[in-house]
């Protein structure tokens, strides 16, 4: 319990001095401790009843350079030291059980996210993707590398498609696109301000913004015109953990597929003409 409280002591120890608004939050945090690591900026504003600048500076009157910073601070509190590497294995844990510890996680995040994903939310991305002249993805660190699988498999369709991973030259490009084209944000937090910030861009310029996160309230989605959501439980300490990147692939692999199905002939043709382009690479 020692160990678990040193960011309890700094709230408590700097509590007098917080504003009205920031002990909204200090007080949400010391009764929900644990829970709080798996919440969103959005979702723990609107928990508190506040707007999200006071979370970040409520998290920066404590010492903490933000929201992320604060949740990593809390992690390194309360998780186990081998959470780090995985949520729900022991040190003691055998192979076996390893192989099938992981497997049911990486089963339990396609399920949960199959039964979050609203249908009327894929079917207005695949129309938005069919219609667009041109369709740019965006992500940083883990989501970005995501973004360039998503490159790749939507180019193999014969579309004008796009992904970067530096920032500024996504914002250089995300200005400069139009009313018929779609930028897709990658983003499992939904708060990367890289990310969010492109699609603000993206949209300020005219284009239709799709966004991929795990949660519902957070920055990215308060930008986006159309949200896919992933199910995935996380804790800071493992971001960019490869079930969180399987829940998006599966989102982009669905969204891929209706795409494809979508443009029928076109597709078809598409697929194998970019076949036979890497035919002669290969053994």
């Amino acid at each position: 319990m020692q160990e678990q409280s040193s960011i309890l002591l700094k709230i408590r120890s700097i509590y007098n001095s917080l504003t009205k608004a920031e002990k909204k939050v200090a007080d949400y945090v010391l009764e929900n401790f644990d829970n709080v690591i798996y919440l969103s900026v959005t979702e723990l504003a609107e928990k508190c009843g506040c707007g999200e600048t006071t979370v970040i500076r409520f998290c920066r009157h404590i010492g903490l350079t933000g929201f992320q910073d604060f949740k990593l601070n809390i992690a390194k509190d309360i998780v186990r030291p081998e959470m780090n590497i995985h949520e729900n294995i022991s040190f003691e844990d055998s192979i076996d059980i390893l192989v099938q510890k992981i497997t049911t996680e990486n089963i339990t995040a396609l399920s949960n996210t199959v039964k979050l994903l609203s249908l009327k939310e894929l079917e207005r991305a695949v129309d938005a993707i069919v219609n667009a002249n041109k369709i740019e993805f965006y992500g940083v660190g883990a989501s970005g590398y995501t973004a360039l699988d998503a490159k790749y498999k939507f180019l193999r369709l014969g579309l004008n498609v796009d992904a970067m991973l530096d920032a500024h030259i996504q914002a250089i490009s995300a200005v400069n696109l139009g009313e018929k084209d779609v930028a897709v944000g990658i983003s499992f937090s939904g708060s990367t301000k890289d990310t969010v910030e492109t699609c603000r861009l993206a949209k300020k310029a005219g284009a239709k913004v799709i966004c991929i996160t795990n949660y519902a309230r957070s920055p990215i989605t308060s930008v986006a015109d159309i949200v896919l959501l992933t199910s995935v439980k996380e804790t800071p300490l493992r971001s960019g953990a490869l079930t969180s990147k399987i829940a998006q692939l599966h989102i982009l692999d669905i969204l891929y597929t209706s795409v494809a199905i979508r443009l029928k002939d076109k597709a078809v043709q598409s697929l194998n003409k970019t076949a036979k382009a890497v035919l002669e690479k290969l053994f």
